[in-house]
């Protein structure tokens, strides 16, 4: 390791009980943060990890405004914390480093002195790395006070691919590190720069690791705002050296990355970041010199690293700054970053089929842009909730909101769809909501919808600033009700279909996308109806026998047929039954026999609607829940009357 600087002096607290080992070392540069040091080094000693496994290594960058002396009284109070002081050098690089000198811990964890850690981080992103060997583990970061996290993380994974996932995206060395692993490839930070001086850390890091895991049920990192507006991102740079600088990375990168696809994932995320940052307010703010100046200083980055493939991914409004810097064309250049930074993009153009952004210039003669840095029709994403659904009177009612960002919508409808064919019913739209009635009698083009399992979608179409008469601009999406499966609009019904008469019809959401569909079914056989049907049989010394059931029926109509069958292998009898209809769509059905052919018998309910005819087995009452037990009923002798009796096929 490299030895401690001369100017580096340690002050009291230095260092935790020499008798334990600590398990992280949190390493925190301080400048002149003293109004958030409460806030940063509280979260760090209120953390639910054993305070004897932490390590807190604060170092002092040359503080005028009393972190220096507020850190030596907490070391005071908190014995694993160790306080070093160094003269300012300029950014968090050099005090970083000094504290990775001289951590012990098997991690390190490097926290700013203006952010905070949540209560149980440490203790949930160690466990990570010790379970899954990670050399780095990524803690969900959100933003507070102003900032944003430079990238979501929802997925918990113990092991990602950097070129994969969105890892690379966030490079900031706010992370947990196995400090063997920065000691074998020597890592450390850039010293004396304000801004991206943890980018080679971050790079180097991520392509040298072999497990990389991320942590993103919870938040483990907040990324703090500061209320006098001091944080290094918003500071006056020198941007024509900061773009030297970031070609120096650049150039690092591509020597450990070869041309291709997977250098072109990663050079994505520095044109959306380092390369064309620059180019917004900052540069609207130099006068015309000092933007050419900027422009001649990233053109050999565009020139380097823009390729067809990096330019198709960046959107438009990146894509047309990058095509200016290349091509040198620096008025154009001004006038997109005027129309982002001073005010708004013009609305989108519709034109040949293809959405293309309202930037300045399109189709100019004077200006030569590609249409190509103007289209955004593959990002053109249709924004759309389905708010509620469910039956009435035999009819599926939908509502929910649907827009096309920046087009809006002029028509809206939902489309059914199964084994190429497709189905439109028409929406009433208004304000960004519609609202759709899919009756299954009708909703084939005026005609009943045929059996199968149809996908339910949202259509939307825009026509752009012409109306009507102009071009006109599609898009669907699946259906996916917010909050999941309703398991009562699931419960399997009957739906009249008109001339093709009922189906048992049933709303279930696909796997794992959670789509809504709709199952229609003639027989009844994919989805049964009478998921609820639960029985009883008692029989007196007398052999008179009660036969009871209870079910929900949805949509049954009036003159169905519900009737208490009896079957065995070979033989079906119908039994006289009795019909109560209750509130909500509850039957209890009943039969009494006082007698019948021997044998013990299963007991069903046969439900009949015009063609549909459907046998439900019945299920005992009071079973267990996700048990099984059909009803039977045991006939020890006679035979039962003939009026009362009546075979029919099975």
């Amino acid at each position: 390791m490299v030895p401690v600087p001369d100017d580096l002096v340690a002050t009291a607290g230095d260092g935790p009980d020499a008798t334990a080992t600590p398990t992280v070392s949190v390493i925190v540069p301080v400048h002149n943060t003293r109004r958030y040091l409460d806030r940063s080094l509280g979260s760090v000693f209120a953390q639910t990890l054993d305070r004897r496994r932490i390590e807190v290594i604060a170092v002092d960058d040359g503080s005028t405004d009393g972190s220096a002396e507020w850190l030596d009284e907490q070391a005071v109070l908190h014995p694993h914390l160790t306080v070093l002081r160094q003269e300012a050098s300029g950014g968090p690089g050099k005090p970083r480093n000094t504290g990775l000198d001289r951590a012990t811990g098997d991690y390190v964890f490097f926290l700013d002195s203006d952010d905070r850690l949540a209560p149980a981080a440490l203790a949930r992103l160690v466990h990570m790395a010790e379970r899954c060997g990670s050399d780095v583990v990524y803690g969900r970061i959100a933003g507070a006070e102003g900032r944003s996290a430079p990238v979501d993380l929802r997925t918990t994974s113990d092991q990602v691919s950097v070129f994969d996932s969105p890892v690379y995206w966030s490079l900031a060395a706010f992370k947990l590190f196995r400090r063997s692993f920065l000691e074998e490839h020597r890592l450390r930070f850039v010293e004396g720069r304000l801004l991206a001086e943890d980018l080679p850390f971050g790079i180097a890091a991520l392509l040298h690791a072999r497990t990389v895991s991320v942590l993103a049920d919870q938040d483990c990192y907040y990324l703090h705002g500061r209320d006098d507006d001091s944080n290094a991102s918003r500071q006056d740079i020198d941007w024509c050296e900061y773009l030297d600088y970031i070609g120096t990375v650049l150039d690092g990168l591509a020597d450990q990355v070869p041309p291709g696809e997977q250098r072109d994932k990663l050079m994505i995320r520095h044109f959306h970041g380092e390369i064309l940052m620059p180019f917004g307010a900052a540069y609207l703010a130099r006068d015309e010199a000092d933007r050419h100046a900027m422009a001649a200083a990233a053109r050999p980055l565009v020139e380097r690293y823009l390729t067809d493939r990096v330019q198709a991914a960046l959107p438009p409004r990146l894509r047309l700054r990058a095509h200016c810097l290349r091509a040198g064309l620096d008025e154009a250049l001004t006038a997109v970053v005027r129309a982002d930074t001073e005010r708004q993009p013009g609305p989108p153009r519709l034109a040949d089929g293809r959405v293309y952004a309202g930037y300045p210039h399109f189709r100019d003669p004077q200006h030569p842009l590609p249409d190509a840095c103007y289209d955004l029709t593959d990002r053109v994403v249709l924004r759309q909730r389905l708010l509620r659904w469910g039956w009435v009177g035999g009819v599926l009612h939908l509502r929910g909101t649907a827009e096309l960002p920046l087009l809006g919508g002029d028509t809206v409808e939902v489309q059914l769809q199964r084994s190429g064919a497709v189905h439109r019913v028409p929406a009433r739209y208004a304000d960004g909501t519609w609202q759709a009635a899919v009756d299954p009698a009708t909703a084939a083009d005026g005609g009943p919808l045929t059996d199968g399992v149809w996908g339910l979608k949202i259509a939307v179409t825009a026509h752009g600033g012409a109306g009507a008469e102009g071009p006109a601009f599609r898009r669907e999406a699946w259906l996916a009700p917010e909050g999941g499966a309703n398991a009562r609009e699931c419960t399997p019904r009957i739906a009249g279909r008109g001339p093709a008469g009922p189906a048992v019809a049933a709303l279930f959401l696909s796997q794992p996308h959670g789509h809504l569909h709709l199952d229609l079914d003639k027989d009844g056989a994919r989805r049964p109806l009478g998921g609820d049907l639960r029985g009883t049989a008692h029989r007196t010394r007398a052999g008179r026998a009660t036969l009871a059931a209870q079910l929900t029926l949805p949509g049954c109509p009036v003159d169905a047929g519900l009737r208490l069958i009896l079957h065995d292998a070979t033989r079906t009898v119908a039994l006289p039954t009795t019909v109560e209809r209750g509130a909500d769509d509850h039957y209890t059905v009943r039969s009494v026999l006082r007698g019948g052919p021997p044998g013990t018998w299963r007991v069903s309910l046969r439900v009949t609607a015009g063609p549909l005819r459907s046998d439900l087995p019945i299920r005992t009452a009071g079973g267990r829940a996700g048990e099984w037990t059909p009803l039977t009923l045991t006939v020890p002798g006679a035979t039962l009357p003939r009026r009362v009796l009546r075979r029919l096929r099975g």
